[in-house]
């Protein structure tokens, strides 16, 4: 990294810019080949967990709707009533790579001003979960689509000088999606805009029958949890219970909150949530919405039914990438009193915890 006392004009910024963004893209042509790669030689293995399709939906569209803002587009998400609920048994990191790199798609090929989206429907005869991307843009001819997915192409040289990318995107997405077990068609036309449609497997009752099978066996008497403490403090000092799965939030939440003289525990799932809450009984909940076997709505409903009220009534703030029309609504709805929705800025949230615990 360049010293900032030596940038000493714009040109110069922009150079570094340009540097930074050419290596940005020569990363990620070096990790497309090697996913290529290991998926040819059979060496790349899924890590596979039951996780909300709704949630997943909802985070890849949080992750490239300000590329859609910047050309004034106007995406939709519509996400019917059986897949708002629907949990499907995949590799969230994977699924998501293959839905942001559709999504991005879309947006690149989509004139400013225009519109695309993504529809979610679950079939529970069929067993399977669908998931369609659409736009208006260029569209691609039927003597093309056959090419589609072949590695390291562009269909028109007069499009690939206007539109970049590295040709692989599409090749992983089909790949991707196969070794779960899945299917992605195409229906496209020039002029009409394209529509990939991607199905995965979904068994409806997996979910449920996991998730109660778990919290059968909580035993709020019995510490069977593993949980971060923080360095002795006050008992005065309000007890702040993080509710997260993600080590790099955890860590940055957990510093921030002890440099402000908070007491903290940590839980990484839902349901060391609930079997930890008797013990330590915390002043507020940091609740984080998208987690494994039990996500944080759920939890935050069972809190808010819990027979002791001092437990029912601890404040809990949502901490979510869901950040679509009526998700607000979703999180009050379940039972947590505030709401902020990923990257949030740490000022926002110590201001947020302050608040609730002032009205208790």
């Amino acid at each position: 990294m360049v010293p900032f006392y030596f940038i000493k004009n714009k040109k110069q910024l922009n150079a570094l810019a340009n540097i930074q963004s050419s290596g940005q893209h020569l990363l990620e042509l070096i990790n497309d080949i090697l996913d290529v790669s290991k998926i040819e030689a059979s060496q790349l293995e899924l890590t596979s967990q039951m996780t909300s399709i709704y949630e997943i939906c909802q985070a890849c569209v949080h992750n490239v709707k300000i590329m859609a803002q910047k050309k004034k587009q106007v995406m939709e998400v519509e996400i019917d009533r059986s897949a708002q609920s629907a949990y499907i048994n995949v590799d969230v990191r994977r699924i998501k790579q293959i839905l942001v790199n559709l999504l991005t798609n879309a947006i690149k090929f989509t004139p400013e001003g225009g519109k695309l989206g993504l529809k979610v429907s679950a079939n529970e005869e069929k067993q399977m979960v669908s998931i369609q991307i659409w736009d208006e843009g260029i569209g691609i001819s039927h003597e093309n689509q056959s090419r589609l997915f072949k590695p390291f192409v562009q269909l028109d040289s007069s499009f690939s000088r206007q539109y970049t990318g590295t040709g692989l995107g599409l090749v992983l997405a089909k790949r991707l999606t196969e070794l779960h077990g899945g299917t992605i068609e195409l229906q496209s036309e020039i002029g009409h805009g394209s529509t990939f449609i991607i199905t995965l497997p979904w068994q409806p009752n997996l979910m449920a029958t996991s998730t109660e099978k778990q919290l059968s066996n909580i035993q709020p008497e019995i510490p069977s949890v593993t949980y971060h403490t923080s360095t002795k403090q006050n008992s005065n000092t309000p007890l702040i219970l993080i509710v997260e799965d993600n080590p790099t939030n955890i860590e940055t939440i957990e510093d921030f909150l002890k440099a402000k003289k908070y007491r903290v525990n940590i839980v990484k799932s839902g349901i060391e949530c609930l079997q930890l809450l008797p013990q330590i009984r915390p002043d507020l909940i940091l609740m984080d919405i998208q987690m494994p076997s039990l996500d944080g709505l759920e939890t935050t409903r069972r809190i808010r039914n819990y027979p002791d009220p001092q437990i029912s009534i601890i404040p809990i703030i949502a901490l979510t990438a869901l950040a679509m029309p009526g998700d607000h609504e979703r999180c009050i709805a379940a039972g947590t009193n505030d709401y902020l929705s990923k990257p949030y800025r740490l000022l926002e949230l110590i201001e947020k915890i302050k608040s609730h615990l002032k009205s208790m």
